[in-house]
């Protein structure tokens, strides 16, 4: 076997694990998809039935009799939009802080910043708890949002980030006067698309599938989130799967729409965040 047959036999092989691979990775949603439209009575037919005989699109309806869906996709929206330029307004600043200016024990403070992101989220869950109890904010916005705007992994994010930018640029803004805030916002942000559309993703996403937290803080189903919300198709002895199945699709399409729009600055930015550390 010459190494040109060799070379192709091993393309081949190569193709053929990752198509399976995605094939594996896209089945569970692609049953998902085929039991939103399935009469219950089906959800459980052996042999199984990937199409039903008579798809019931009106499940896309019904999920919205059955359940405020509605207004779960507008308190899930508003905290998800909120998170993300909280994360984006605390990271790019804290970033930037981190990477261009110099203070003391500026890379002490960054390490024990980064340091908090290996503590469980589980750990802080009552002390924070506790916090939000005492600050009257139980059933309010404000709990879903405020504590989950700071974000170690936003700040090293673009801290790694801003580190690979030229030095250049800084310096030759400051010779021409500017401040750190023009030089910010005039200078580093332009350059900074990639790695600000990879937070922004990763925050949204976040913050759209959040359950434990939603779970605890909120009791007023007309401000819970949509992850919680999905919990309301399920009863002690009785789960309407196609009914959840058709909320679960609704509430994945929003953020399978935006990663496909923002797919290209998303594999840029992984890319470039570590360059330099």
């Amino acid at each position: 076997m010459t190494s040109r047959t060799r070379t192709r036999v091993i393309d081949v092989v190569i193709g053929v694990i990752l198509w399976a691979g995605a094939l594996t990775m896209l089945l569970p949603f692609l049953w998902m998809l085929s039991t939103s439209l399935k009469p219950l009575e089906d959800v459980f037919a052996w042999p199984p039935l990937l199409i039903s005989d008579r798809p019931l699109w009106r499940n896309y309806v019904d999920v919205f009799d059955m359940v405020p869906l509605a207004q779960f996709f507008w308190n899930t929206t508003l905290v998800s939009v909120a998170r993300t330029l909280g994360v984006l307004l605390t990271s790019i600043l804290a970033g930037y802080a981190f990477a261009r200016m110099t203070f003391p024990g500026r890379d002490l403070i960054f390490l024990l910043y980064l340091a908090t992101m290996m503590v469980p989220d589980q750990v802080t869950l009552i002390p924070t708890f506790v916090i939000i109890r005492n600050l009257h904010w139980l059933d309010t916005y404000w709990a879903l949002i405020v504590p989950a705007i700071f974000n170690p992994f936003g700040v090293f994010l673009m801290r790694q980030f801003l580190l690979s930018l030229p030095r250049d640029l800084t310096e030759a803004a400051k010779l021409d006067g500017a401040n750190h805030w023009q030089i910010l916002w005039g200078i580093t942000m332009p350059l900074s698309t990639a790695s600000i559309v990879t937070l922004t993703l990763f925050t949204l996403m976040g913050a759209w599938n959040d359950f434990l937290w939603p779970l605890i803080v909120i009791n007023d189903p007309q401000k819970q989130m949509l992850s919680v919300g999905l919990s309301y198709f399920q009863d002690l002895y009785f789960t309407n799967w196609p009914l959840l199945m058709a909320a679960s699709v609704l509430a994945m399409l929003p953020i399978v729409v935006i990663y496909v729009i923002a797919q290209r600055f998303f594999v840029e930015g992984i890319a470039v965040t570590g360059i330099k550390g």
